[in-house]
Parts: structure tokens; C-alpha cells; sequence
């Protein structure tokens, strides 16, 4: 039994680093320096869950909360909204960019069901969403 786990837990691994590795190759060969209506990066979020709600936090530091749209899909959620380069900052020579700027989209999958956004706040530079399940 002990060595089924580790395989459970060695495949779990390994799924999670491709999904990783696949949002990072979109979120940064994506980044383009024209203007776009389609999405160029994907923030990283994390995702937890209880008997009663799901409890979403998405990473989006120098985003304005009122830009966020937050959108439950038939197959999960959809949070976008657009990450602008500060005006201070446009006239500068880039010597690092590491924060990608520009339109964003984030899908979450969610389990079959119902849902409801109950909270939605900004903590930290990180969007908070609590989704009630009916």
C-alpha cells in the first residue's frame, strides 16, 4: 500500500510541474508589445476547497480591483482584466522585465456544480474570491 501512495503522489508531482511549466510557457512567450484583444499572461492562483465553498486566491499585484472581472462559465471561472505599465515607468529604458504587463485571463476549472461569488476582495496584492456551493 505504501508504494501505491508514493506512485499516486510521484504522479501527482509530475502533473503539477507540466501544468506549471505549460502556464509559464504561455504566460511568458505569450508577451507581445502590441496591444491585443486577446489575453498575453496568466496570473498564478491557487485554489482551495471545503464542503461548503471554494476559496480562490489569484496573484495580481498592481492590478486595480475595480479592472477584475470575475465570470462563472459553464466549465469554471474566468477572471480577467488588464495589467498597464505605470506612466512613470513608459518613458524608461527596460533593463529587467520580469512582471508581465498587459491583458490577462485566468481559467480556473471548477467540479460540476452550482456556485456563487460570495466575497471578493483584494489582500495583499492578491484577488480573494469565496465561491458558496448550491
Amino acid at each position: 500500500m505504501r508504494s501505491i501512495n508514493r506512485i499516486a503522489w510521484m504522479w501527482d508531482e509530475a502533473l503539477s510541474a507540466l501544468e506549471q511549466a505549460e502556464r509559464r510557457h504561455r504566460q511568458f512567450c505569450g508577451l507581445s508589445g502590441a496591444r491585443s484583444a486577446q489575453p498575453l499572461w496568466e496570473p498564478p492562483a491557487d485554489v482551495f476547497e471545503s464542503e461548503a465553498e471554494i476559496v480562490v486566491s489569484v496573484a495580481l499585484p498592481g492590478v486595480r480591483p475595480e479592472s477584475v472581472t470575475v465570470h462563472i462559465a459553464a466549465n469554471g471561472l474566468v477572471i480577467s482584466a488588464e495589467r498597464s505599465l505605470p506612466a512613470e515607468l513608459a518613458t524608461l529604458r527596460v533593463r529587467r522585465l520580469e512582471i508581465p504587463y498587459g491583458r490577462f485571463e485566468r481559467q480556473l476549472e471548477l467540479a460540476g456544480g452550482r456556485y456563487v461569488v460570495v466575497e471578493r476582495r483584494m489582500a495583499e496584492g492578491c484577488l480573494m474570491l469565496r465561491l458558496s456551493k448550491e
